[in-house]
């Protein structure tokens, strides 16, 4: 198709040039195939780009930055953010000095103690949790030494998702592995020329909401500019409905989610019940226990809900920040990380529990209805969009057979990598194309 040739024609002006690195070279070796590339879909798998180092066994949240055509990903199998050129597809490289990957008694990895995690960025400055309970601030154009702080959040396990305000002053991160879980926010870099990142409060949420001693978490947070507030899912929160089990009892969990409002410029230590007149505070959620938080068009929040944390929720959920109204999406569900694409208004999901096996879900945000899901390797729970190219970026692990525990128990990430160590996959979708087609069908 005309967006490979062109790839190649890229590709080969920097190969004359002498600069075109192995990453590249191995992307080509290695089409997509299989499940995971159907040529009838919406979301065309462009290419696979391979990762220098060990296989991918384990790794976490990823983060696209358009402006600088830079792809992050929190590779712990190679103790690293790795850095992906998205206007050439090709690997640049792997900051190092995280804790990588760490296994509990039973060989498996255990994510609450492995790094890196969240990560977001904001010019020249990404911002990286590990898996020893520090936030490290990366200099990206620094060409050495690039870890300019390590901050400690005074947790034993990791800083996992985080996000920033817009103009990158501010920036919330949670430590969702800790009991009780709790939020970090930071005065950030913003444009600055030098790191001065620095704490500013840390915030839990009334052990009414969130008991301790159950593994009761905070994930993915996202910030809303019009409200001026930032929103985190929440997996469980006691009481919704009343007298659910939220792990106090045998039996399967009975509890649905609730999503955290903070207010960054009148921060609280200790937020409760969601109170309007603050727009601060916990929402409960109708029949969603979600993971992943992203905001879309008109201050709509879509919610990854997972049967993994509450088994009736099988859906996802679409909510206004201003409102709190919601609607249902069926079709998909099971995500961890959600990305809105603004390049093609849709919104993308990394369903790694999905119904079925793992997918990547896409729904369309002007009409929020499922247009398609194509499977992915089964722990493809992280996904990212450079929304200037609109390429959707999904990892994939390498097969099990080669990284045991955690690993590929399909077929489908081989397929997509042509090969056995895993890899980043990268898909496209033909904005003008098929909005010709949407609205040839009436969408």
């Amino acid at each position: 198709m005309a967006s490979n040739r062109n790839l190649r024609a890229s590709l080969n002006a920097l190969a004359a040039a002498g600069v075109m690195s192995i990453a590249a070279t191995a992307a080509f070796a290695a089409p997509c195939q299989g499940p995971g590339a159907p040529t009838t879909a919406q979301t065309k798998c462009l290419t696979a780009i391979t990762i220098p180092g060990n296989p991918l066994r384990t790794f976490d949240i990823s983060w696209a930055n358009p402006d600088r055509a830079e792809y992050y990903f929190a590779d712990r199998s190679n103790n690293g953010i790795d850095i992906i050129d998205t206007q050439t597809l090709t690997f640049k490289r792997t900051i190092g000095g995280f804790v990588g990957v760490k296994l509990g008694n039973n060989g498996a990895v255990n994510n609450n103690i492995s790094g890196p995690d969240g990560v977001t960025s904001h010019g020249r400055w990404l911002y990286a949790g590990d898996g020893d309970s520090t936030l490290k601030v990366i200099d990206l154009n620094a060409p050495v030494s690039p870890i300019k702080q390590i901050i400690s959040t005074g947790g034993t396990t990791r800083v996992d998702e985080m996000a920033l305000t817009t103009d990158g002053t501010l920036l919330l991160a949670s430590n969702n592995a800790e009991d009780p879980p709790f939020v970090t926010l930071f005065a950030a870099n913003g444009d600055a020329a030098a790191s001065k990142t620095s704490k500013i409060i840390k915030i839990t949420v009334d052990t009414t909401i969130i008991p301790t001693g159950f593994g009761l978490s905070l994930e993915q947070t996202a910030w809303d500019p019009q409200t001026a507030r930032f929103y985190t899912s929440i997996p469980i929160i006691a009481n919704d409905p009343p007298g659910c089990n939220f792990g106090q009892l045998t039996g399967p969990i009975t509890c649905h989610g609730g999503m955290l409002v903070s207010d960054p410029h009148n921060p609280v230590a200790v937020y409760g019940a969601f109170d309007p007149t603050t727009n601060t505070g916990v929402v409960p959620l109708p029949a969603c226990s979600p993971n992943g938080a992203t905001v879309g068009p008109h201050d709509n929040l879509l919610l990854g809900c997972t049967p993994g944390n509450n088994p009736s929720d099988t859906q996802t959920l679409v909510i206004s920040a201003k409102t709190k109204a919601s609607l249902s999406v069926n079709g998909i569900t099971g995500s961890d990380e959600v990305w809105f694409n603004a390049g093609d208004n849709r919104y993308y999901l990394g369903a790694n529990r999905a119904i079925g096996g793992a997918q990547l879900g896409v729904i369309d945000a002007r009409s929020n209805f499922l247009v398609e899901t194509i499977p992915q390797s089964s722990n493809s729970h992280s996904v990212a969009a450079d929304s200037r190219r609109n390429l959707i970026i999904v990892p994939q692990v390498a097969p099990v057979a080669v990284v045991g525990v955690g690993g590929d128990v399909t077929n489908v990430g081989a397929g997509i990598c042509g090969g056995n160590s895993g890899c980043v996959a990268v898909y496209r979708h033909d904005v003008d194309h098929d909005q010709d087609e949407d609205h040839e069908a009436g969408h």
